[in-house]
């Protein structure tokens, strides 16, 4: 796929200069020779320029690849639909990629798939409809089997509970919700990492990110590119503050309807 027209719009170059920077790249030659000895080709790019691209072309074909594996990996379970397939195809990132995917991604043995090996499937969907007339306890005697280990109500429950848990945990509109939240209010920290950075001018391209603090919604890209870049190499360690309450409220927002003993579960 052509990605030409997309980096130079990211970049703010042309798309001529783009499309020359990246043949220059498949050819094979490093992003320090084209900024040095390439200028009159790529319409004189600096150094950030191309590696800003190079970076970005990296991540959209791996990104073009794994869409190609994701939706080979749903067409051969027999679930991938019009609509799963187009959205897949639309994605911008990996993350969302991922997302979708979840849902349909082999999985080792979980609590969730135990209970659902259990025949607690039923159940889950019964609890996470919130009849406000439907007592939980006694429609969870209704699948009591000492034989698969489902010996009291609550067995039943505690199972139905682990299924509602994964199926809340892969829904992609629900994590796009979270990491939206976490876009608008979490806050970025990166710092030096204690191992020794074997290249001195590492030092000077991360210094200012040695002790940094920044709202990620804030961060423009490059910081993001650099910060990234700085984490893969060793050089910094970044961490997210973490909104743990905020997260809560909002799937307690989304998921329950009511004040039903079911809603009360799931909350």
């Amino acid at each position: 796929m052509d990605h030409s027209i997309l980096l130079a719009k990211e970049i703010g170059i042309r798309e001529e200069q783009a499309k020359v920077a990246i043949q220059l790249l498949d050819e094979g030659n490093t992003v320090p020779f084209i900024a040095r000895y390439r200028k009159e080709m790529t319409g004189s790019l600096d150094d950030e320029q191309l590696r800003r691209l190079s970076e970005r072309l990296t991540y959209l074909r791996g990104l073009d690849q794994r869409k190609s594996e994701v939706l080979s990996s749903i067409e051969g379970q027999g679930k991938l639909t019009e609509e799963l397939k187009e959205a897949i195809e639309k994605a911008v990132t990996l993350a969302e990629v991922e997302d979708l995917y979840r849902p349909y991604k082999p999985k080792r043995r979980t609590r969730a798939s135990i209970a659902k090996e259990k025949g607690l499937e039923p159940l889950a969907e019964a609890i996470w409809q919130q009849d406000e007339n439907l007592d939980p306890e006694k429609e969870a005697e209704k699948y009591l089997n000492a034989e698969k280990g489902v010996e009291t109500a609550q067995d039943a429950i505690a199972g139905a509970l682990d299924i509602l848990a994964e199926q809340i945990s892969d829904d992609p509109e629900y994590r796009k919700k979270l990491k939206t939240l976490l876009h608008k209010k979490a806050l970025l920290s990166s710092k030096k990492a204690e191992q020794k950075v074997e290249a001195e001018n590492a030092k000077d391209v991360y210094a200012m990110y040695a002790e940094y603090e920044e709202p990620v919604a804030k961060m423009p890209g490059h910081r993001i590119l650099a910060v990234n870049r700085g984490e893969k190499e060793g050089v910094l360690k970044v961490s997210i503050t973490p909104l743990e309450e905020e997260a809560l409220l909002l799937l307690k927002e989304i998921c329950v309807k009511n004040e039903s003993p079911s809603a009360k579960l799931i909350e």
